[in-house]
């Protein structure tokens, strides 16, 4: 099993370490290592297109892990006093939505807004001269439905982790629920709550099928790629993805020890 284990992880991590060794080619060869420089990484980032895509996935990552956060978390106290069958409805479209593929939900989403648009243009157009259309908004929009999933079940599972008799401690004591709420269970949900921000940034940020869907005019850091490699794999096309794996693998790390803290004992 450890020897299956370890082929599992070469098979995995070894075509990623293959990009990152060559993003440090002196030559122009995307396949070859023709000696060491970091000159692609400076080159990257002074590409203003690379760094207009930077901004706007950062900038749509940034404002959906704010929203899932928000949202997931209101969701998920309220789903932690469901029971019954409604309980488990509602669970079930939670992780329908994390299992299903991005492609059909990067369909859907373009069709639900595009229908919408239809709707609403045409009145919001004579009323105010504005037109909704594709862009950050629709790119935030997509990020934060299939993101606040995420955060509903890392924070739900704190929820279930949680000592209730603080809670009823903090009542009894003639706290009211907005002073509990605040005083008591946000201190305990804090660590589940960061890390679902962490991970939804994450998976914003490197999302590509959804986006390309609901990007419109817009292109973020995925796109960009996408569409580079579309004229052949240049090693500042390795210098990026190096880079954005590394942020990515750094987020995730962060987010893990965040939970960990939040579990152990005395948090």
């Amino acid at each position: 099993m450890r020897i299956y284990a370890l082929s599992v992880y070469i098979f995995l991590y070894l075509p990623i370490g293959i990009i990152a060794l060559f993003s440090f080619s002196a030559g122009r060869s995307a396949s070859q290592m023709q000696g060491f420089s970091t000159q692609w990484y400076g080159k990257a980032l002074s590409n203003p297109f690379v760094i207009d895509a930077l901004k706007t996935s950062a900038t749509v990552a940034l404002v959906s892990a704010i929203l899932a956060s928000v949202f997931g978390t209101m969701a998920a106290l309220a789903l932690s006093g469901m029971k019954g069958r409604i309980r488990v409805l509602f669970d079930a479209l939670i992780y329908i939505a994390v299992m299903i593929p991005g492609i059909v939900i990067g369909i859907a989403t373009l069709i639900a807004l595009v229908t919408v648009f239809d709707a609403v243009n045409p009145w919001l157009e004579a009323a105010t001269g504005w037109r909704l259309s594709m862009g950050h908004g629709s790119l935030i929009a997509a990020h934060v439905l299939f993101t606040m999933s995420l955060v509903i079940i890392i924070v739900r599972a704190r929820i279930e982790g949680m000592d209730r008799a603080l809670i009823e401690a903090s009542s009894d004591l003639g706290a009211g629920p907005l002073a509990t709420f605040r005083q008591v269970t946000l201190p305990m949900l804090a660590p589940a709550i960061m890390a679902g921000f962490l991970l939804s940034f994450t998976f914003s940020f490197d999302d590509f099928i959804i986006a390309f869907f609901v990007a419109g005019s817009e292109t973020t850091l995925p796109i960009y790629i996408f569409s580079s490699i579309r004229r052949g794999v240049t090693p500042e096309i390795n210098a990026i993805g190096t880079m954005v794996m590394g942020a990515s693998l750094m987020l995730l790390v962060i987010a893990q020890l965040t939970l960990r803290r939040g579990k152990a004992p005395g948090h």
